[in-house]
């Protein structure tokens, strides 16, 4: 796998002493990627999305016929994953060797075969292996890390950890209203069953000691990106070179 910080194949950037680490866990349609995506630019932070590794991931294993239910067979496509992304906000990338696949990994059915990949243990350890080198290589003041078990696998000591989570019905009808070639029932029905494939692995609901909870089930998006930037600006003394958000 590529250590990406500054893109596929580029030399990784210089590490920062001081990079901040904002972990935010959260289940499906909580908003984790697009809230975590405005906090990193009003901060000027990177943003990795730890999600697209697993679909990524997934993406590859359907491209050679790979049953993702399979723990042998994945880790046989693991063999071979080379993957990079972008951690810039504003110019959001994903590539597994020369090809881009960026929307691909949004596809439907890298939604339904990326629990699969994501539950093999060693799998599991060796992406956040890669998570934490994207983050100390990545020359930048801090870095906003979203997905599943951020806050308590793979970064643990985070001085910023945050569970972003809303009601089930508000959750739905936020992907709904992104996914707008989908039927709002079908899109209800997905969620439901991502969060219950996705239970089995990680346990995405509940806030484990230390990490803050955000319920944005009332917040509209403004809102949600100033409640997880108070709690950052709680957490984290002002650095300089960062934006004045802090």
């Amino acid at each position: 796998m590529t250590d990406p910080s500054t893109g596929a194949g580029a030399p990784a950037a210089e590490a920062h002493l001081d990079t901040v680490i904002v972990a935010i866990d959260g289940p499906a349609g909580s908003g984790k990627s697009s809230v975590s995506k405005q906090v990193a630019r009003r901060l000027g932070y990177g943003f990795l999305d730890t999600g697209a590794a697993y679909r990524a991931l997934a993406w590859l294993a359907l491209e050679r016929g790979t049953d993702t239910s399979d723990s042998s067979s994945v880790l046989d496509v693991m063999g071979d994953f080379d993957y990079a992304i972008s951690l810039d906000p504003d110019e959001h990338w994903v590539r597994v060797g020369a090809t881009d696949v960026t929307a691909a990994i949004r596809e439907p059915r890298v939604s339904e075969a990326v629990s699969g990949v994501a539950r093999v243990p060693a799998v599991r350890q060796a992406v956040n292996a890669l998570f934490r080198s994207m983050v100390a290589a990545s020359g930048r003041p801090g870095v906003v890390v979203e997905g599943r078990d951020i806050t308590t696998v793979v970064a643990p000591d985070a001085p910023v950890r945050i569970l972003l989570t809303a009601a089930p019905e508000v959750r739905a009808a936020r992907r709904s209203a992104e996914l707008t070639t989908q039927d709002a029932s079908a899109v209800a029905a997905a969620l439901h069953k991502r969060d219950a494939s996705d239970s089995t692995v990680v346990d995405f609901l509940s806030a484990a000691p230390g990490v803050e909870v955000v319920d944005s089930t009332h917040l509209d998006f403004d809102q949600t990106v100033d409640a997880v930037i108070g709690v950052i600006r709680t957490n984290v003394p002002a650095q300089t070179g960062a934006h004045n958000d802090l």
